[in-house]
C-alpha cells in the first residue's frame, strides 16, 4: 500500500540447531526421520518446528512446493497429520542449495519470538496489529535475511497457522502493520485497502515546513527507469493518479514542521515523493530529499546539530478500518519509537495530537 518497499537489511543471523532429534538416518545429506509414537497425529508444520528448526516457515512452504519435503515418499502440505512410524524426508540441514543458489530465506535467531511478540499492539483473535520498528523489511527477497513475514511463525495460533500480511511498509518506516489470522479475514481487509475504505495516518517531520497549513497534493506517479529505476517519479502523462492530504500540526518556524499525512491512494513511496514535490521533503529521506543542494546541506547540518534520529522521519501512526467480520471499526495507533520521540522533543513538538484534523473529511 502507500509507501511500500521491499528493501531490507542483510543482517546474517546464527542458525538454530535442534537439541534433539528422533531416529535419523542420513543418505547423501538428506535426512530421513521416523515419526515416533509421541508425535502421532501432530501437524507436519508443528513437528518441523520441533525437529527441524533450521527450516523456517517460508522455506518449508517453498520446499514442499518443490517436493523436497515428503512423507513416506509422497508430497505433503503444512497441515498434513503425521502417523507414528511414517518417514519424513528433509533436505540437508542448512542447505541453501535445496531452493536454488539465488534464494535467500529468513535466518532464525533465538530472540526472534520475543522480538515479534513485543511488536503486538492489538489482537482480537482475527486481526493483529504490530508496531513495526524501522530497519526491518516486511517481506523477504534477494539478500534479505530477516523480515517480518519470517517472524510471524512465532505468532501462530494453536493449530500452528501463522498470521497473514495485509499490506506493507517501507523498511525505514515504523508504525502500524495489520495482519489477519485467516485467509478470509485477509481477503476482506485486502478489499478495504483496495477500495480505500480506510484511514491511514502518518506522522512525519519535514524540512523545511510547508508554506500552507494544510493541502492536497495530486501528482501522478510511475516507477522510474535508467538512473531512477529504484525510485517513483512524478509523470503527469503516464503516471497513476495519486493523492495525499496533509495537515501541519506544529511548526519550528520555516525550518521544519510536524506534519500529518493521509495518503488517499496507495502508491509506492507516495508520501515521500509528494512531500518532496511539494517542497517540504521528509527529514532523513536519502532517496527523495535531494532536489536542492543548498537545502540538502541545511538538512544534513540540522540532523547532526540537533542530534536527530539518523533515519527517515516517517511513522504510520494510526489505521482506522471497518472490522472484517464484526460490527464497528478497528482503530489502532502506534506510539513513536524512542529515537523519533527524541527528534520530536528536539523541536519541542509534542508526540500527540488533540484532535483528528481529518475527522470531517469523507473517505
Amino acid at each position: 500500500m502507500s509507501d511500500d518497499d521491499q528493501f531490507a537489511d542483510d543482517q546474517d543471523m546464527d542458525d538454530v540447531s535442534a537439541d534433539e532429534t528422533p531416529s535419523d538416518e542420513k543418505s547423501g545429506g538428506v535426512r530421513q526421520i521416523v515419526v515416533e509414537m509421541g508425535d502421532d497425529g501432530q501437524r507436519l508444520d508443528r513437528w518441523l518446528k520441533k525437529y527441524a528448526p533450521d527450516l523456517p516457515y517460508a522455506l518449508v512452504q517453498k520446499l514442499m512446493r518443490k517436493g523436497q519435503i515428503r512423507v513416506d515418499g509422497g508430497r505433503v502440505k503444512t497441515d498434513t497429520r503425521l502417523n507414528a512410524g511414517q518417514t519424513v524426508r528433509l533436505p540437508p540441514a542448512g542447505s541453501g542449495a535445496a531452493v536454488g543458489k539465488t534464494d535467500t530465506w529468513f535466518r532464525p535467531h533465538p530472540g526472534d519470538a520475543d522480538l515479534i511478540r513485543s511488536m503486538v499492539i492489538y489482537d482480537d483473535g482475527e486481526v493483529v496489529a504490530l508496531n513495526k520498528p524501522a530497519g526491518i523489511a516486511v517481506q523477504g527477497g534477494m539478500k534479505i535475511a530477516r523480515h517480518i513475514d519470517g517472524l510471524l511463525e512465532h505468532l501462530a495460533d494453536r493449530d500452528g497457522v501463522k498470521p497473514k500480511l495485509c499490506h506493507r511498509l517501507d523498511r525505514d518506516t515504523s508504525g502500524v502493520l495489520l495482519l489477519a489470522r485467516d485467509r478470509e479475514t485477509a481477503k476482506r481487509l485486502g478489499r478495504a485497502f483496495e477500495g480505500r475504505n480506510i484511514r491511514k495516518y502518518y506522522w512525519a517531520l519535514t524540512a523545511p515546513a510547508p508554506q500552507m497549513n494544510d493541502g492536497v497534493i495530486d501528482a501522478p506517479l510511475i516507477k522510474g527507469d535508467g538512473p531512477y529505476k529504484d525510485m517513483m517519479i512524478v509523470d503527469a502523462e503516464n503516471g497513476k493518479f495519486s493523492r495525499t492530504e496533509f495537515q501541519v500540526i506544529e511548526r519550528a518556524g520555516p525550518a521544519a514542521a510536524f506534519v500529518m499525512f493521509w495518503p488517499r491512494t496507495g502508491r509506492t513511496h507516495q508520501i515521500r515523493v509528494h512531500a518532496a514535490e511539494g517542497g517540504f521533503p521528509l527529514i532523513g529521506d536519502e532517496k527523495y530529499g535531494h532536489a536542492d543542494p543548498e537545502k540538502d546541506d541545511a538538512r544534513i547540518n540540522m540532523i547532526h546539530d540537533m542530534n536527530l534520529a539518523p533515519r527517515l522521519h516517517l511513522h504510520a501512526w494510526r489505521i482506522v478500518v471497518p472490522h472484517p467480520t464484526r460490527k464497528g471499526m478497528i482503530d489502532v495507533t502506534a506510539p513513536l519509537a524512542d529515537d523519533l520521540r527524541k527528534s520530536w522533543k528536539a523541536f519541542d513538538f509534542r508526540p500527540q495530537i488533540d484532535h483528528d484534523p481529518f475527522a470531517n473529511v469523507e473517505f
